[in-house]
């Protein structure tokens, strides 16, 4: 990026980021043509209008990330699988609870799970999609 342009991000961003919310909404106006949902908060608002500028002058995301977040909308996407050497973390009732992801199952507390399903039934007590409740599905 030239100097010029990211004077012009710096510009615009610090603009925005001060502007209150009548000038939200005109913003708003002026770059989507319309105007925004109601009972966006100004906050909100400023970060989408900060989002979309560098996004004009960055450039946006990549074609594959743009096919990937349509088919996690229409719910087409498969699953999200943890690879090894991930890491989820996960709190339960004040205990911040840390599982590694190995080849052929996970790791908690130096003992060797076949699956998440049987940690969560450990943490909690109670059956548990082990995916679901560490938050990869």
């Amino acid at each position: 990026m030239n100097a010029e342009r990211a004077g012009e991000l710096d510009l615009s961003i610090f603009q925005i980021s001060g502007m209150e919310r009548a000038g939200c909404l005109a913003r708003w106006r002026e770059i989507f043509g319309r105007s925004p949902p109601k009972y966006l908060s100004p906050q909100f608002m400023r970060r989408v209008l900060i989002w979309e500028v560098q996004t004009r002058i960055l450039g946006g995301l990549s074609a594959k990330t743009e096919r990937r977040i349509k088919q996690i909308a229409s719910g087409k996407a498969p699953p999200a699988r943890a690879k090894p050497g991930s890491h989820l973390v996960r709190e339960w009732n004040g205990r911040t609870w840390q599982v590694e992801v190995v080849d052929g199952g996970y790791v908690m507390d130096g003992k060797t799970w076949r699956s998440l399903s049987a940690i969560a039934r450990h943490i909690t007590g109670a059956h548990w999609s082990g995916p679901r409740f560490f938050g990869v599905n």
